[in-house]
């Protein structure tokens, strides 16, 4: 695959969409997971509440940075945000739940399991976003 193809400009093309999207989920868990330990360790918030400021705080910039590099808009802008939001809700669901799941079930540290939803709600949401919210 063509460094430059990945880079610059939109594409349709599967593969430099997701390379793209994981460039951009990358960023956006960044800023989920920091967020998720600056408001637990930090500020001493449960993890569940924490983990939906910082989710919402990823999803938007993944909603800016998917909007402007990964994939072209099919919809109006404000349907667009509409699906992608939706999307989004059901990620928040998955992560909400994936969390539960291995932290208060398994026993796993809140972080670690962080690290395992983060990789479990991309799929998802790449694929979701991919096939409902812009064109492909």
């Amino acid at each position: 695959m063509d460094l430059q193809k990945i880079i610059v400009g939109k594409s349709d093309n599967f593969r430099i969409q997701f390379v793209r999207y994981v460039f951009v989920g990358a960023l956006a868990a960044a800023v989920d997971i920091f967020l998720l330990f600056a408001l637990t360790d930090w500020v001493g918030f449960h993890y569940l509440i924490s983990a939906v400021a910082a989710f919402i705080a990823g999803l938007i910039i993944n909603y800016l940075l998917s909007r402007a590099w990964v994939f072209q808009s099919v919809y109006s802008p404000s349907r667009e945000f509409i699906i992608f939001a939706i999307i989004g809700i059901i990620g928040l669901a998955l992560n909400e739940f994936f969390l539960y799941f291995f932290v208060d079930l398994l026993g796993i540290w809140y972080m670690a399991a962080k690290i395992i939803s983060v990789g479990l709600v991309l799929i998802w949401n790449f694929l979701a976003r991919r096939k409902f919210a812009f064109k492909h």
